[in-house]
């Protein structure tokens, strides 16, 4: 009786703890996904600017656009996922 109260204990515990380490998995993987993205628009908004000057006004505003959807998509999944973690 003993015993198969503390194999259920211990599944759910180690459920738990997988469940957690998913969770950092996924806020570390969103928070590079991130970056790569962001810096993909840089490299690309830098190389649009460097081949029409006078168009780097437009082209500036969309990369600042760009990269704050990027950035508020990243802060939503790492804040999902450290609900996770915590709750």
């Amino acid at each position: 009786m003993l015993s198969a109260i503390l194999t259920v204990l211990l599944q759910a515990v180690a459920g738990a703890a997988v469940g957690k380490m998913g969770a950092a998995l996924g806020a570390g993987l969103a928070a590079i996904g991130a970056g790569m993205g962001i810096g993909k628009i840089g490299a690309s908004a830098m190389e649009a600017i460097a081949r029409q000057p006078e168009a780097s006004g437009d082209i500036r505003s969309n990369m600042i656009v760009s990269a704050a959807l990027i950035e508020g998509v990243a802060f939503f999944a790492v804040i999902i996922c450290a609900l996770v973690i915590f709750v």
